[in-house]
């Protein structure tokens, strides 16, 4: 019976060649658009579950208010994590990763690698986390100082084999350190919130270990099993009564915790699930850039929607070609065919018709998967398809599109009167269906909401590149780790100065771009620090060339200058801070910083007034930042002109490698760092636009299908019309307008859901583009214009023909 059913689906897709192949490719770009989607959402959602322990690990996250700043922080202090273990039975264990010491230089052979991907970790880290050993014994491998433990990559990298234990690797730490590698274990997947190819002994860290106010840890506790998150962070306000506070009061006035927090100050500390930290953890000392769970929903809701309106063209040909399929229902019913024998029969087209298209698909996803990879930053393959989670999946779809498209086709088709059918008295049904409209509104609604999404993520995205940022980012060469150069770096940055069209430099360690180094301080008004006076704020070493290499402006007095030796003890603070601090004129006030637990604050007078200027993302407001001078020459950033960059690049290499052959030379350009930090904006703006334009093709292709079976079926009539006097305007125009009028309703459905949707997503910046009406009018008439465009084809074809065989033809 089955093989009945699927000669004769073969036989009618074969029939109506012209429906089917819009069906397949329209069912086809749909089901690949959804494959690719797919295949992004799971990979996002799979990130850090692959620990055995994934669902008891947390991240102790802090977040602080002073003086009327506030930090919303990633890490923790690092004495917390012993503690809580200590104090609380429900911890079984923790440990810590220490990444701002940055990159490491390593030593291969002669010459060094700037290596990114580096940390300095506890000896309990493998106690927490699961990354399988290839050699080794990970729980002991970082228990003594100068150790490390390298990733098989890593491993043959260095030694070009896996076969390492005892051999050592020289690093650049201290004018030279030698680490013996204890163990090696398995690359590090992909999908998770950090990944190193190196994991350095912490007894290797140079801190001041034991200071509970400073934050500077990735914190990881791994709760006992029954835990719950919510249970044991009920612990922390204890935690800060005994550890805290009492550090607090030792260089800040402080009598009690209920005092602190009366002055609108506070410090809490709550737990993120590890599983939850890629896609919804934005916060300061990321380890990595995440990504954000609204991407996640919004791409999901594109693919659902992608292919709901391929099945969506599925059913609006298959019901509106129901006069065509009448005469063959009533004839079968006649003969005999019960109705389930009938729905058996059109759901066997159906589902042919999505075995074929998937397997285009597949075909089509292949063909797409390296512009996918490059667009998303991902590095799918083929082979994920088959995975034996994502096979049965496979396996399931087509039987889900072929339910989904043809189910409803199924049961109109085989519901018609023989009697009825045979008299031939179904022929103006055929024309007109609520449903058929209704599904029309849904498609071209869907691709309004699409066009609008997309214009506001790239306004978005173009507002960013083009707002006053307060500094110049365009043409300044940043050179990482100058640092190395130790006593030669002064004569590699006079030697690069002296270079035709260099225009200055500057120490920037600390640069307005995330990620960076960062400094955060505690400061006070007055001598004697107290809940009231103290603040928090950034603190940046910098030297006298910073502020107009970078293109900052002075608000009020002066910058750093040589000719004043007292400029060691002075500061210079942003707007936000002269606001925060209520001064009308802060210039020779003096502030006083406490650089430790034990340090009596040092006076700082502010000799000058930077405005303010975007130090971190767009999403976040711009807070209190100083500078002092020192030195921070970890990196040098050159201000160079436009027209000379290749060449003045070249030359700087040059220099560096006459001056230190033995170190890599590595650089970057600021604006290129800039826009980094909007990457996963940019990758969705990207992928946005592109599956809007599937969307909208997919959805033409159906308008196109019911224009073209429409205008057939009123080949009489427009042959009738144009023997009495009608025009081709006239004939279009009666064709188009029961379409045109269906976008126009779908605009009306599409706007507000757009504008909710677009607001709420531009609320995750605190500096944002405006929500104009003119977008919400430009996307529904760039639908009107597509789907007229797509009608027109047909009704002027239908127009043009000649009324004499039209008629000829009945």
């Amino acid at each position: 019976m089955l093989l009945n059913y699927l000669k004769l689906a073969w036989r009618n897709l074969l029939k109506y060649r012209f429906f089917t192949a819009l069906n397949i490719t329209g069912l086809s770009i749909g089901v690949a658009c959804f494959l690719l989607i797919t295949l992004f959402v799971t990979d996002e959602l799979s990130f850090d579950r692959f620990h055995d322990h994934a669902g008891n690990i947390y991240r102790v996250d802090a977040d602080i208010v002073f003086g009327g700043s506030s930090l919303a922080l990633a890490v923790a202090s690092d004495p917390m994590g012993e503690a809580l273990r200590k104090d609380y039975p429900e911890v079984q264990g923790y440990t810590r990763i220490y990444t701002s010491n940055g990159s490491k230089l390593i030593k291969k052979g002669n010459v060094f690698i700037n290596e990114d991907d580096v940390a300095h970790v506890d000896s309990t880290f493998f106690d927490i986390f699961t990354y399988p050993a290839i050699s080794g014994d990970t729980r002991k491998a970082l228990t003594e100082p100068n150790t490390v433990v390298l990733t098989e990559s890593a491993a043959r990298k260095y030694f070009g084999n896996t076969d390492v234990l005892g051999k050592m690797l020289e690093t650049n730490d201290a004018g030279g350190t030698l680490y013996k590698v204890t163990a090696v274990i398995q690359d590090m997947p992909r999908n998770a919130h950090f990944y190193f190819d190196f994991l350095f002994s912490m007894k290797n860290v140079q801190y001041d270990f034991g200071n509970y106010l400073s934050h500077n840890f990735s914190t990881y506790l791994l709760l006992r099993p029954g835990t719950t998150r919510k249970a044991f962070e009920k612990h922390f306000p204890d935690y800060i009564n005994k550890y805290v506070f009492p550090q607090a009061a030792q260089f800040m006035q402080l009598k009690s915790i209920d005092e602190f927090e009366k002055s609108g100050n506070r410090i809490s500390y709550q737990l993120t699930p590890l599983t939850d930290i890629h896609l919804r953890s934005d916060r300061m000392a990321e380890i990595r850039v995440n990504s954000n769970i609204q991407y996640v929903y919004i791409f999901s809701a594109v693919a659902i929607f992608t292919l709901l309106i391929a099945c969506v063209n599925f059913m609006n040909l298959s019901t509106a070609r129901s006069a065509n399929r009448a005469k063959e229902v009533g004839i079968r019913k006649v003969l005999g065919s019960e109705r389930k024998t009938l729905i058996r029969q059109f759901l066997t087209e159906s589902g042919l018709l999505a075995v074929i298209s998937l397997v285009i698909a597949i075909v089509l996803t292949w063909v797409a998967l390296p512009f996918f990879n490059s667009l998303a930053g991902k590095s799918f393959r083929l082979t994920d398809l088959v995975r034996p989670d994502f096979l049965l999946f496979l396996v399931l779809l087509p039987v889900f599109i072929g339910l989904m498209a043809g189910l409803y086709p199924a049961f109109y088709l085989s519901s018609f009167n023989p009697i009825t059918v045979l008299k031939g008295k179904l022929n103006a049904g055929a024309r007109r269906s609520g449903l058929r409209s209704t599904l029309v509104v849904f498609q071209f609604a869907t691709s309004i909401i699409l066009i609008v999404g997309t214009i506001v993520v790239y306004r978005q995205l173009n507002f960013i590149q083009n707002k006053k940022i307060g500094f110049n980012k365009d043409q300044v060469l940043v050179i990482n780790g100058t640092g190395a150069l130790d006593a030669q770096y002064r004569a590699f940055r006079n030697e690069v100065e002296k270079l035709p069209g260099v225009l200055g430099s500057t120490m920037s360690g600390y640069l307005p771009v995330m990620p960076g180094a960062r400094s955060d301080q505690t400061f006070s008004k007055e001598s004697v620090m107290d809940p009231r006076n103290g603040f928090n704020m950034q603190c940046w070493r910098i030297d006298e060339n910073y502020i107009p290499t970078l293109g900052m402006e002075m608000k009020a007095g002066r910058n750093f200058s040589r000719a004043f030796g007292t400029d060691s003890s002075g500061i210079i603070i942003n707007e936000s801070t002269a606001a925060l601090l209520g001064y009308a004129d802060p210039v020779g006030k003096i502030l006083y910083s406490a650089d430790g637990v034990n340090s009596e604050p040092g006076p700082h007078t502010i000799i000058g007034v930077v405005k303010d200027f975007h130090f971190a993302s767009l999403k976040q407001k711009i807070g209190p930042l100083s500078f002092v001078l020192g030195n921070a020459n970890w990196a040098t950033s050159f201000k160079v002109k436009a027209a000379n960059v290749k060449d003045i690049l070249n030359k700087v290499q040059k220099i560096w490698t006459g001056m230190a052959p033995q170190l890599p030379f590595s650089y970057q350009f600021l604006d290129e760092s800039f826009s980094n930090m909007y990457r996963a904006e940019q990758r969705a703006g990207k992928i946005a636009l592109v599956f809007s334009v599937l969307a909208i093709l997919i959805a033409c292709l159906g308008l196109f299908g019911l224009a073209s079976f429409m205008a057939e079926q009123r080949t009489k009539e427009i042959g009738v019309r144009k023997v009495l006097g009608a025009s081709v305007q006239d004939i279009v125009g009666m064709l188009s307008k029961d379409f045109l009028l269906l976008v126009v309703i779908s605009s009306v459905v599409a706007v507000p859901l757009a504008w909710y949707g677009m607001h709420r997503w531009l609320e995750d910046f605190a500096y944002r583009s405006a929500l104009p009406a003119w977008i919400f009018v430009a996307a529904a008439i760039a639908a009107l214009l597509i789907a007229l465009i797509t009608i027109s084809f047909q009704a002027i074809k239908a127009a043009l023909a000649n009324p004499v065989s039209s008629l000829r033809s009945e």
